[in-house]
């Protein structure tokens, strides 16, 4: 992960002087150990009109892994190649924003003895950053720099240079430009937003970082125009966390504002408490839908086909109609988080003997899985390249055979209304493909033909007029009077 950090000067006031307020000699290349790494400041150039102070961070993947043991929390082994192949060691992203406050950290406070008025300045400065992984592309960049006192540019990266036609990358080459910020509020800038334009924390999100959130955010968080995302963000959309900085943020505003204004938006919070709920998140929405038509099926033996972490299985164990329920997934990494997250070590007989995990692939036949009322596909079929899918259809429909299937999947035609969503992007990274209505019932329709199963469709979460519901369900359910005459 690459860094740099440049300004400009004269005789009077040296560019050099970037040197005293980050406490970093521009005449010796140092290093750092992190937790994660080696930090190395260096500086390309350094002189009294130009000075560049640069921060590479070297990530060990490898040690990143094996601190964590190399286990999931659940206690099982994790061979996946993912946790050891990624774009960690190289894009900017939650690492960098803890490297920057460690390496930094006078810097961050506005602390500098050696030249403590240049430190209360604001200097011209320039920030590059070449590699920014940045879930909302140039637009959400724009929105969350520019209202800081930023000119932003921020430049697409393609995949493959020699291959335009494929498109650009998730990755921008970011460049920050301003003349009205000291160096200090910079860096908190870069602090809090980088890990939000990432969109993925390296580490567990606890209360403290709520403390961490404020005191970066001092002086712009409050008033910024896109607070409600920054803070969900930066707190790994932990509701409870971001509700408890949300207020504290109210607080500080409030503070700031003189007497009509707190009254003004005291009325306005008043009218908003008792006309406004928490929104239904989608996935809540999506679990109540697949509860519903399994109740609506009779079913009482229920297999969750890529179980995942556990979440539908928890919801299933909450309803006595439930009597057998089978969470299946190829990874034991998310069977290791979905056994802690049903607490199975704790469960008492009767309810542990209600449920059980299953490792398996859904692309091959299994005898375990024959003979069950209901299996669940929800949000599973997109993440397999599209030559596997008959495999999978083979070994649900052809082996299986439930008496009822679900299948959830996105409906892409609904990510226009994600104003977060770069145009053309997925809704996640692992996402093979995205389906239209059209497409979705014209394969379920397929396979409801191919395995003498009928197939009807529901929608989830709110049912746009322009462009459908964010998911689409088919529930298909097996002709058993043509078996019979068979």
């Amino acid at each position: 992960m690459f860094l740099t950090i440049s300004t400009t000067g004269d005789e009077k006031n040296p560019a050099t002087d970037l040197g005293f307020l980050l406490h970093k000699h521009p005449g010796r290349a140092q290093e750092f150990s992190t937790s994660h790494g080696i930090a190395h400041v260096f500086y390309p150039e350094a002189d009294a009109e130009r000075c560049t102070a640069a921060l590479l961070l070297e990530v060990d993947a490898v040690a990143l892994v094996r601190r964590g043991k190399g286990k999931a929390r659940g206690g099982a082994p994790d061979a996946a190649l993912g946790r050891y192949v990624n774009d960690r060691p190289y894009a900017a992203s939650s690492l960098l924003a803890v490297a920057l406050s460690g390496v930094f950290s006078s810097a961050i406070r506005g602390v500098c003895r050696a030249r403590p008025e240049r430190a209360r300045q604001p200097l011209p400065l320039r920030i590059e950053v070449p590699a920014l992984p940045a879930r909302g592309g140039p637009g959400l960049v724009g929105r969350l720099f520019e209202p800081l006192g930023w000119t932003v540019t921020a430049e697409p990266v393609p995949l493959d240079t020699e291959f335009p036609e494929w498109g650009d990358s998730r990755y921008l080459r970011l460049v920050l430009e301003s003349t009205a910020l000291t160096l200090a509020e910079a860096l908190r800038h870069l602090y809090v937003l980088l890990p939000v334009l990432d969109d993925a924390k390296h580490y567990w999100v606890s209360s403290d970082e709520v403390d961490k959130l404020l005191r970066a955010g001092e002086g712009w968080l409050a008033g910024h125009p896109e607070q409600t995302l920054i803070t969900s963000r930066y707190l790994s959309r932990r509701w409870s966390l971001t509700r408890q900085a949300t207020e504290r943020l109210e607080l500080v505003r409030l503070a700031e504002a003189d007497d009509s204004e707190v009254e003004e938006i005291d009325n306005a919070v008043e009218e908003e408490t008792a006309t406004e709920e928490k929104p239904t998140p989608l996935a809540v929405r999506r679990r109540a839908a697949i509860l519903t038509a399994l109740g609506s099926a009779a079913a009482a033996r229920v297999l969750d086909l890529g179980c995942g972490q556990g979440q539908l299985v928890q919801e299933l164990l909450k309803d006595p109609r439930f009597t057998e329920i089978v969470g299946v997934d190829v990874s034991m990494r998310a069977l290791g988080i979905a056994s802690r997250r049903l607490k199975l070590d704790r469960m008492g007989e009767r309810q542990a003997a209600r449920v059980t995990l299953l490792q398996s692939s859904l692309t091959y036949t299994d005898q375990r899985l024959e003979g069950y009322d209901a299996a669940v596909l929800s949000e599973v079929v997109e993440h397999l390249d599209l030559p596997r899918l008959p495999a999978l259809e083979y070994a649900v429909f052809g082996a299986a055979r439930p008496r009822t299937v679900l299948v959830t999947t996105p409906n892409v035609e609904y990510n226009v209304r994600w104003e977060t969503l770069p145009a053309g992007h997925t809704r996640h990274g692992d996402h093979r493909f995205e389906w239209t209505r059209e497409e979705f019932r014209s394969w379920a329709g397929q396979v409801a033909e191919r395995y003498r199963y009928t197939v009807e469709f529901t929608p989830v979460g709110p049912d746009d007029p322009e462009v459908g519901p964010p998911t689409q369900m088919a529930v298909f359910t097996r002709i058993v009077k043509e078996e019979k005459a068979a």
